[in-house]
Formats: structure tokens, C-alpha cells, sequence
């Protein structure tokens, strides 16, 4: 598990392998400065080595570009795919001084934002993967409100009630708990990361 926080934003990162593989076919990335917050998290297709090496290669690609922006790192993680397997592939990026938030996603990974006026919002990702060949992608840009709460998973992820768990008092370390005593009969790679922005 991965824990990190400043004055804008705590967050918790939590993976899990299927069936106790040596390899998890997710990969994240957490990148928290004063100014952003960077986030990635790919699922490679299928599961084992194959599957890892392809989301290892898309967090490979954001970590050493953390000054470009969404629609250029979604860009570089669909090139560094020709190739390999595939992977779905959600990226989030925080602007604290602009106080908005840009994501976009191709494939299975679900992201939530829930405000402190009780708006749910999800964008809504684009089927498919990416996997070097052309692609278009859907970058959407949203405003936030401080105390807001998201959540991002692969598709292993065993749903919860994501209003109630968001829209409620809990701090990002209860949340985590709950989260994880929900994820004990995954019988696939799982990965979700929640956060709350301050």
C-alpha cells in the first residue's frame, strides 16, 4: 500500500495479484508535488508477465514525463504499447492552483469524484485499449471543490456502494479499510487508489 499527502491532497494506493501471481498485470504511479498531482493506473491485458510488462511500461512513460499534460501522456502510453499486449490506461492530473483536474481513459478503469455538495461525477471512458495503434481520446476537464473525493480501480476492483462510500465523513484511511475488506475474494488482478482533496 501506498500512502501520501500534503496541504492539498491525501491519497492511498492498494494492488492486489490474481491468485497470488508472482506478477500483478496493474501497474500505478503517484506522483504528488505542490502544484499537481499525477496519477496512473494501467491494467495490461490478460494477467501475468505479458500483462505487467505492458502496464509497467505505460507508468514507465508517465513517471518520466511529469510536466506534460493528459492528452500528451495518453499519447505516449498508446506509443510504448506497439508491441506489447495492450492495457487500459486511466490518467489523472490535479492543477491545486487552478483548483481543476483533467482525466481521461481508454478501456476499464472507472473513476469517481464525489463533491462536498453531493455531485457524483464520472467520466465516461472510451471502450477499447490502447495498444500503439491510432487512437483518439476524450480528455476531460473539471473544476473541484476542496474536500472532494475520488476513486479510481481496474476491473477487479469488487464494486461498492461509491456514493455512500465517497459522499460519507470518512477519512482516506477508513475508506482504505473498507475498500480492502471488500477485495478479499478478487479472483483477478485488483487495483484502486482514493483520496480526498483538501
Amino acid at each position: 500500500m501506498i500512502h501520501l499527502d500534503n496541504s492539498h491532497l491525501e491519497v492511498h494506493a492498494f494492488q492486489t495479484a490474481k491468485d497470488s501471481n508472482l506478477f500483478c498485470g496493474d501497474a500505478f504511479y503517484l506522483d504528488l508535488q505542490e502544484d499537481y498531482f499525477l496519477c496512473v493506473l494501467a491494467d495490461g491485458l490478460g494477467s501475468g508477465q505479458h500483462a505487467y510488462d505492458s502496464a509497467k511500461a505505460v507508468t514507465s512513460v508517465v513517471e518520466s514525463n511529469p510536466e506534460e499534460n493528459v492528452q500528451t501522456l495518453m499519447d505516449y502510453s498508446n506509443k510504448v504499447l506497439l508491441r506489447k499486449r495492450g492495457a487500459a490506461v486511466g490518467i489523472l492530473k490535479v492543477d491545486f492552483h487552478k483548483k481543476e483536474f483533467e482525466y481521461s481513459c481508454v478501456g476499464n478503469i472507472r473513476f469517481y469524484v464525489y463533491t462536498p455538495a453531493g455531485k457524483l461525477i464520472y467520466p465516461l471512458p472510451v471502450t477499447g485499449y490502447l495498444s500503439g495503434r491510432p487512437q483518439k481520446f476524450h480528455t476531460h476537464k473539471y473544476s473541484y471543490e476542496e474536500q472532494s473525493k475520488f476513486l479510481i480501480h481496474s476491473d477487479g476492483f469488487i464494486n461498492v456502494k461509491t456514493r455512500e462510500l465517497l459522499g460519507g465523513n470518512q477519512s482516506v484511511w477508513t475508506m482504505t479499510d473498507q475498500l480492502k475488506a471488500k477485495q478479499v475474494n478478487t479472483t483477478d488482478d485488483m487495483s484502486f487508489i482514493v483520496g480526498t482533496l483538501l
